[in-house]
């Protein structure tokens, strides 16, 4: 009955998880594109820079949030002769490309505030300060529901990591408003689109390093190949460990090759079966391990 029971269990888990980041996605797309039409709409009556930036920005959000829950929904998706992996590399792909969409959004940001300095026109505070109100509310929300998995997955990540983002330039904007109402400092709209363009990047340049190196199948980040072939190699059984590479299937799970040389063959599985232990705590899901004696004298064993 307990070996039963254990599997079930760690199976409704996964379940539920799931499916609870499933409605986190659904809920941070409708709230977002819904906030993205009342934004822009405000921002075009009343001429706020700082307002259709963000509106701009925050539909870039809407994307990424749809690629991301598309790349969360591809990862569940079964091998195939073809795909012999899934599309699990798709959530690394789709994590590059909502980088750069983020990047894009910027470059327009920048150009519109400046254009905005060189040829100011009025603007409403008071509007400004409402409707970015309402921004520090649904970017905090969509936020705090992407908090709990957020270290589960670089997409997930990412999503919190906008949305964070974005409810601190929506604070910003609402200062904003708030000076140009007591002020009628004007100057202050195009300035805030520009920090909002600084905040972008500061939150997406560690999201675009990542998404890079996995798009390239470098190391992931958190694992150190050489502290790691020396915990291989300190395994009861190992004489050494070369050709060792590890790359990320998806964003959320590595793979590894290895050679690995044993005095005895025959002991390979017990080996094997150590390693294989050691790997999965060190974050390596897949290991494809090939065994030799020192015998075999492997040409490449220098690496």
């Amino acid at each position: 009955m307990i070996h039963n029971h254990q599997p079930h269990s760690h199976t409704h888990s996964h379940t539920h998880a799931l499916t609870s980041l499933n409605r986190a996605f659904l809920w941070g797309i409708s709230l977002n594109a819904g906030f993205v039409v009342v934004e822009f709409a405000v921002g075009l009556w009343y001429g706020s820079m700082g307002l259709l930036s963000d509106a701009g920005h925050n539909l870039s959000d809407v994307a990424s949030l749809l690629l991301a829950m598309l790349a969360f929904r591809l990862a569940q998706a079964h091998a195939t002769p073809r795909y012999t992996y899934g599309y699990k590399k798709s959530t690394v792909l789709i994590s590059l490309l909502n980088s750069v969409i983020l990047l894009i959004a910027v470059g327009v940001i920048i150009a519109e505030s400046i254009g905005r300095m060189l040829y100011p026109e009025p603007v409403v505070g008071g509007a400004i300060a409402w409707t970015a109100g309402i921004g520090v509310l649904v970017n905090g929300f969509t936020a705090w529901l992407f908090v709990k998995d957020k270290e589960r997955d670089l997409n997930v990540k990412g999503a919190y990591l906008h949305m964070a983002a974005d409810a601190l330039v929506s604070v910003g904007v609402l200062l904003s408003g708030v000076v140009i109402t007591w002020t009628g400092w004007t100057w202050i709209d195009p300035v805030v689109g520009l920090a909002v363009a600084g905040v972008i990047v500061m939150s997406v340049w560690s999201l675009t390093r990542a998404s890079l190196r996995l798009s390239l199948d470098g190391v992931p980040e958190g694992i150190d190949v050489s502290d790691l072939k020396h915990r291989m190699s300190m395994v009861e059984g190992v004489r050494a460990v070369h050709h060792v590479h590890v790359w990320a299937l998806s964003t959320t799970e590595n793979a590894l090759t290895a050679h690995v040389v044993v005095p005895d063959l025959r002991e390979q599985e017990q080996v094997k079966h150590d390693l294989k232990r050691l790997l999965h705590e060190q974050g390596v899901c897949h290991a494809t391990l090939e065994f030799e004696t020192p015998e075999e004298g492997c040409s490449d064993f220098s690496d």
